[in-house]
């Protein structure tokens, strides 16, 4: 997905669900059970009571008062040796001294991107590091692992693992595989610029009727041979593009605006009505575009002078009060967008377009970067605060733009909806930006 932004003010196996209650118990037990359980065997058996106890108290070395051994750190010892794994701070009780030579001493070097430097810092520089619900972006991880990057293949069996492990076991495992990067400019610039962007779901015709009279189009045949090929203005108004264009429609819709957004946001979600009068819903997926450079409508209209308000919202306020000069601002924008038509079964639905990663992206954990700054797949601490919203969270980098460009730049996808649309449209604000990387084996 390629987006852009406008800127603004047989014989039965054990059940799954019976595996998920007996690591719940195990996790949510603690030692005395445990013990105690250890120690009815031991007596059914036969085995000296002594001998019993002592049999229990080995089988629990490594419990905490009050706690067997987790799930996780079972399953950590099965697939990690100690040796391997460098172990940082745990910050749930205790917050290490990060001004010590000897915590300093353990972090490693910085890291150079193509366009970005990674700066290595404790988890303690993470703002709200300890109170965001990982479990909500846990799945987006996952939908990352379907097509992980070379760096992260090793590690997405864990993570497909702990996507039933509570909160504290997640928080561990991350703090102790991974380390946090600070995301800067080469010259050492750490803050930057976040938006947002979203699915639109609009009110389609398959064929041109009534008010439904603006097409959207699949990629034309000789794309590939022409670049750039014709410009926004030069195919509402020269016959070589239209002809060109003629059978490529896929749909209508009923206001030009509309499908602005649409090709801003690089995809969306259409409820078709087709000449039999039966209606559904598709997916337009981005297919292409035409090569020019992206204009932003919103920036024109602020240089001209005509707006305060370059939102979604103060842009169609415009657009209702001067409709003669509607032609001329859309014009502005020379880059149109291709699509291909997708089916959107219930389960896709709950999901949102494929990014650039090629996986599905999750509302509110997933965002787009410019890739050479942040690899694809890659989980991101976002931090930003502004008029609209205050986001101190885990996402994962699985999209880009055309206007996601430089090292702290991130769009984030604010799902489908009116209320997607309202956050999407004005947000504009401050941001920082944290990669987690693994940790050297």
């Amino acid at each position: 997905m390629v987006h852009h932004t406008i800127p603004s003010s047989s014989t039965s196996a054990p059940k799954a669900s019976s595996k998920i209650k007996l690591m719940t118990y195990f996790s949510a037990g603690s030692c005395p059970k445990w013990m105690s359980l250890q120690t009815i065997v031991g007596m059914v058996l036969g085995f000296p009571l002594v001998l019993t106890l002592v049999l229990t108290l080995l089988l629990c070395t490594g419990c905490t008062p009050g706690n067997p051994p987790s799930v996780v750190s079972q399953a950590r010892a099965q697939q990690v040796q100690p040796s391997q794994v460098q172990t940082p701070q745990v910050l749930a009780s205790i917050s290490p001294d990060t001004t010590s030579p000897a915590f300093a001493s353990a972090l490693p070097g910085a890291l150079d991107m193509p366009k970005s430097r990674w700066l290595p810092v404790p988890w303690t520089d993470l703002p709200g590091w300890m109170d965001d619900p990982l479990h909500e972006a846990w799945n987006a991880w996952v939908k990352s692992c379907e097509r992980p990057q070379p760096a992260w293949v090793g590690l997405c069996n864990e993570v497909r693992m702990l996507s039933i492990a509570s909160l504290p076991q997640q928080r561990d495992w991350v703090m102790q595989r991974f380390q946090p990067y600070r995301v800067e400019s080469p010259q050492g610039a750490t803050e930057g610029l976040l938006t947002s962007y979203f699915e639109p779901q609009l009110e389609a015709s398959r064929q041109p009727q009534g008010e439904f009279q603006v097409p959207l189009y699949r990629p034309p045949a000789d794309l590939a041979q022409r670049r750039p090929w014709f410009s926004r203005q030069d195919m509402d108004t020269q016959p070589e593009a239209q002809n060109a264009l003629r059978g490529r429609e896929i749909a209508y819709l009923s206001n030009p605006i509309d499908a602005l957004v649409l090709h801003i946001q690089g995809s969306g979600r259409l409820r078709v009505t087709e000449p039999d009068g039966s209606q559904k819903v598709v997916r337009l997926a981005y297919a292409a575009h035409n090569d020019h450079p992206y204009r932003s409508v919103g920036r024109w209209l602020l240089d001209q002078g005509l707006v305060r308000d370059a939102s979604w919202p103060g842009i169609k306020q415009w657009v209702a009060q001067n409709p003669q000069r509607t032609q001329e601002m859309l014009w502005s924008n020379p880059r149109v967008v291709f699509f291909r038509e997708e089916p959107l079964s219930e389960f896709d639905a709950a999901f949102g377009p494929r990014g650039a990663q090629g996986v599905p992206l999750t509302p509110g954990r997933s965002i787009a970067v410019d890739p050479g700054s942040i690899p694809y797949g890659t989980p991101v601490w976002l931090s930003s605060a502004g008029p609209n919203i205050t986001l101190n969270r885990l996402v994962l980098a699985q999209d880009t733009g055309g206007a996601i460009q430089g090292p702290v730049r991130a769009d984030y996808f604010a799902g489908w909806g009116a209320g997607a649309a309202e956050l999407a449209g004005r947000m504009r604000q401050p941001l920082r930006l944290w990669v987690f990387w693994p940790r050297i084996q």
